[in-house]
């Protein structure tokens, strides 16, 4: 592994971790997405670029996650979907990804073009995420797909994504451990708010060895917690907690730092999604720089 991914190696050697994550632009501003990160370069050790979430049309997260990397030097992870490129093209913008200084990857397979922007565009899926793991592998061993040589290899740390609430925990944990043995080397979760979730979800995936990499999502308000907890599929919000937003978004804060506080022994670290509001991100991050000193005493 290159010397040069401090992300990866920080991540890889059992250390305390804490991404943040952006959105491309929807457009070709991407200084509007990024502004806040400066304020930033202390406090986190990578910044997740998503592709193209929810199928809508954005600004490719390579070009973004190295747009990043250049003006801020915090370690970059694109999303890598298998929505859209076949496996000809997903090996390729890997390799462009590695040239263009790219070291860590975020392996999913996508939501549907029918949740988009562009609903009548055509789904590729010829891999999943646990195939497309499998594929940065083999580019890093410095091979294709179908077994030609490459003249120069990769060295990808690859994650994750995984759904600790999800209904079917069983099936969930089978698709985990499916891209664990093609070669995952960390978890990133989607958002949690009850720990009792994340312990369920630890006690059945503590064999692993893996780095789990918790989700923070800060609520923002009363109808943000109702619409989580009662539309999206594997969301458990607490009663107390939609109770209390209620109060304000300042609530939603609160409610986060307390839920990191009860779960900061039993995870390698966390995944914030500020939803593009960088006060919150660094409200957040300095108080992660407050308890995470406990982790390592």
């Amino acid at each position: 592994m290159s010397a040069k991914n401090k992300f990866g190696e920080k991540i890889l050697s059992g250390e305390f971790t804490v991404t943040v994550e952006i959105n491309s632009p929807k457009g070709t501003d991407v200084f509007h997405e990024i502004k806040g990160l400066e304020q930033m370069v202390e406090m986190v050790d990578a910044v997740n670029i998503c592709d193209c979430p929810m199928a809508n049309m954005r600004m490719s997260p390579i070009t973004t996650a190295h747009i990043v990397h250049e003006l801020t030097g915090i370690e970059a992870i694109p999303h890598f979907t298998c929505r859209d490129r076949n496996i000809i093209a997903l090996q390729s913008e890997l390799l462009g990804a590695w040239a263009l200084g790219i070291k860590n990857i975020l392996a999913i397979t996508g939501d549907p073009p029918q949740r988009g922007d562009h609903p009548h565009a055509t789904g590729v899926f010829e891999v999943d995420s646990a195939g497309l793991v499998k594929l940065a592998k083999e580019l890093n061993r410095g091979f294709d797909l179908s077994g030609n040589e490459l003249r120069g290899s990769t060295d990808f740390i690859v994650g994750v994504a995984c759904n600790p609430g999800a209904e079917d925990l069983n099936a969930e944990i089978d698709r985990l451990k499916q891209k664990i043995d093609s070669g995952a080397d960390f978890i990133q979760t989607q958002p949690i708010y009850d720990p009792d979730v994340l312990l369920r979800f630890r006690d059945r995936t503590s064999n692993l060895g893996v780095p789990i990499l918790a989700g923070i999502l800060p609520l923002k308000s009363h109808k943000m917690a109702v619409h989580l907890n009662d539309k999206v599929p594997g969301i458990s919000i607490p009663l107390k907690y939609i109770e209390r937003m209620k109060k304000g978004p300042e609530e939603g804060v609160a409610i986060a730092m307390e839920f990191m506080e009860q779960i900061l022994p039993y995870v390698n670290g966390f995944h914030i999604m500020p939803l593009g509001n960088t006060a919150t991100a660094i409200e957040l991050l300095n108080y992660i720089d407050t308890i995470k000193v406990r982790k390592v005493i």
